[in-house]
Parts: C-alpha cells; sequence; structure tokens
C-alpha cells in the first residue's frame, strides 16, 4: 500500500488521486472502469458544450448535464455510506457526498478548461469557480447549486457555533493531498460505522504512513485491532496514546480499558 504514497497528488486530478486511494483501501475497486467512465463523460460533455457561446453559459451547461441530464445528486438517503466515498460506486450510482461528486465534476470541469477549484471548507466540500476580474463563485457539489456568502456563513455557524467568522482561509483552494488526507478519515469513519475492519485498517495504516506515529491514527488503529481480537496490539496502541497523550479526556477511559484488557489472557493473532 505504501506505493501510493510514491504518487504526485498534485501532479493528477482529484478524482484521479481519490481512485488509487480507494484501490489501496480496498482491491476490488473497479478503477480502471472508472476511469473509462469519466473519459465516456468528458467526450459526452464536450460534445453537449460545443454549441454553447460564452464561458458562463458553457460552465451552466456542464452544471445541468450532470446534475439534471446524467442524474448525479448528494445521497440523502444514505449519506454516511462507505459507498460514496468510492468513485467507482459514486459513478455507478450517481449518487454521493459533496467530496466524491466534487471530485468528478472538477475532473470533467478542469479538463475542458474551467478556472475551478476545490475548497474544503468546514462543513463540506465546495467548487470555486473563478473568472478573471470577478469575484468566486462557490457551488454546492451535493446538488450543484451556486451557494452565496450569507449561505456560507450560516454553515459555518452551524458547523462551528454562534461566534464563528467567515475568514478568507476558509475559501481558499485547498491541494490535493490535503482533501485526500481528508478523504481519508471520511472513509474510515464510514468503514467503522459499518463494522468493515480490515478496510479500516486499511485506512488507518495509509494515514499513518502520512502522519507516522500520529497519537490519534494509532489510538484508533487500536480500536480496530481490539474488534478484529489482537488484543496484544490494541494495548500497545493504547498504552502509547496514554503516554503521548495523557491530558486528553480518552486517556483516561483508556486506562480502565488496558486494565480490564490486561487481566485478561490473550492470543496474538
Amino acid at each position: 500500500m505504501v506505493e501510493i504514497f510514491d504518487e504526485d497528488f498534485e501532479a493528477i486530478e482529484l478524482a484521479e488521486g481519490a481512485l488509487k486511494l480507494n484501490k489501496a483501501i480496498n482491491p476490488k475497486t473497479k478503477d480502471v472502469w472508472a476511469q473509462n467512465e469519466l473519459q465516456r463523460l468528458l467526450q459526452e460533455a464536450e460534445l453537449a458544450l460545443s454549441h454553447e457561446v460564452g464561458e458562463p453559459q458553457r460552465f451552466d451547461a456542464l452544471l445541468r448535464l450532470f446534475y439534471h441530464e446524467w442524474g448525479f445528486i448528494g445521497d440523502q438517503e444514505a449519506y454516511y455510506e462507505s459507498s460514496n466515498a468510492f468513485i467507482d460506486k459514486v459513478l455507478e450510482s450517481r449518487k454521493g457526498i459533496p467530496v466524491s461528486l466534487g471530485s468528478i465534476l472538477l475532473y470533467l470541469g478542469r479538463k475542458l478548461g474551467f478556472p475551478i477549484s476545490g475548497v474544503t471548507f468546514p462543513s463540506q466540500f465546495l467548487i470555486k469557480l473563478e473568472y478573471f476580474g470577478e469575484p468566486p463563485k462557490f457551488i454546492n457539489p451535493f446538488n450543484g447549486e451556486y451557494v452565496s456568502k450569507q449561505v456560507l456563513r450560516a454553515w459555518l455557524i452551524g458547523h462551528s457555533g454562534p461566534l464563528a467568522k467567515l475568514r478568507p482561509s476558509h475559501l481558499q483552494s485547498a491541494d490535493n493531498p490535503t482533501v485526500i488526507g481528508r478523504w481519508l478519515a471520511l472513509l474510515k469513519s464510514a468503514l467503522l460505522r459499518e463494522e468493515r475492519y480490515t478496510l479500516a485498517l486499511r485506512c488507518t495504516d495509509l494515514a499513518l504512513t502520512f502522519v507516522p506515529d500520529d497519537p490519534y491514527e494509532i489510538r484508533d488503529r487500536g480500536f480496530i485491532y481490539q474488534q478484529l481480537d489482537c488484543h496484544q496490539v490494541a494495548l500497545s496502541d493504547y498504552q502509547y496514546f496514554i503516554d503521548q497523550c495523557p491530558d486528553d479526556p480518552a486517556a483516561e477511559l483508556l486506562k480502565n480499558q488496558v486494565d480490564a484488557m490486561s487481566l485478561t489472557q490473550v492470543t496474538v493473532h
């Protein structure tokens, strides 16, 4: 799995980087099919937009094509399912979450020459459209609608509390490694909720390749190992977290967990 981090994520599109991430976590990911599907959609979009005049009109035509004709849409019924974070699954179902839908829209839009980028806004992933000499516009990839600054302020307050202020840093374009890192954390959380611990463990191992010795990732790895009945490894990871983060509220709870586990004879798997 380490080979994924030899990849220059800034040299490829976000959707392509996400596919590599997906494949590293689940080898059953249909990455070749997904790449071909992205190319097919791109060719269809080029043809559909060929009669549009003016960049704003062309971009709005792309949004109509993506969300209305192709039927991509946010998955409101099963938002937290891990399938919404796998690009091949999203291309199949036409349902996803902001970051997966946004990455596909980014892929098409950038290939078509539009000045767009991704923004890791605190509440969700956004698409930023920047025409020269004009204020940037923001699109919600969940439904393809333009989002005003007023709405963004409301989202920020809902996410961070009533004292939160919208700052320029909240709306800066994000590089691909930053987005991939957040995507990885989101995917791990989904897999943990689904109790798919082997795949969740791969997420943690990848995250630790990004940031070695991160005590919070090691704590999460300990939890996964515990679920997989690898208790001695789990104990070691829990103890590492306790030693590194003694003032964290979770450390006291884990001390009790470690004491209880230490009383039980375990078999290393």
